[in-house]
């Protein structure tokens, strides 16, 4: 199963899936019916984790990384690869969450092919 599908009475149902990056195979995205707090999701290849920001007047306060109950875990490699690209790109996905949210703008996704350091 691939990010935002759901099976449903029987039949496979498509939920839009915003992405907001593409790191090294890794999709960065969220949900169009997430809520509070902000956060983004890591998928790779069946695994999946989930990145949470903290921020306070656009500033991030912390982030906090977990995995997604019942569904694989990022394998160790993806995981460190998805954590950096968080804490790297941590405000830009608060503005581009917010952006999507609440001013219901459109989110075109980056994509990263080098290594962030």
């Amino acid at each position: 199963m691939q990010p935002g599908e759901e099976f449903f009475s029987g039949l496979w149902t498509l939920r839009i899936v915003p992405k907001f990056y593409v790191y090294l195979g890794i999709s960065v995205f969220v949900h169009s019916d997430e809520h509070t707090p902000i956060h983004v999701h890591g998928y790779y290849q069946g695994g999946e984790c989930k990145a949470e920001i903290a921020s306070e007047n656009d500033t991030v306060q912390s982030i906090t990384f977990d995995d997604i109950k019942g569904k694989p875990p990022l394998p160790p490699a993806q995981l460190r690869d998805f954590k950096k690209l968080v804490q790297h790109e941590a405000d830009k996905i608060v503005k581009s969450w917010r952006d999507y949210f609440e001013r219901k703008q459109h989110v075109e996704p980056q994509i990263i092919t080098r290594r962030i350091r």
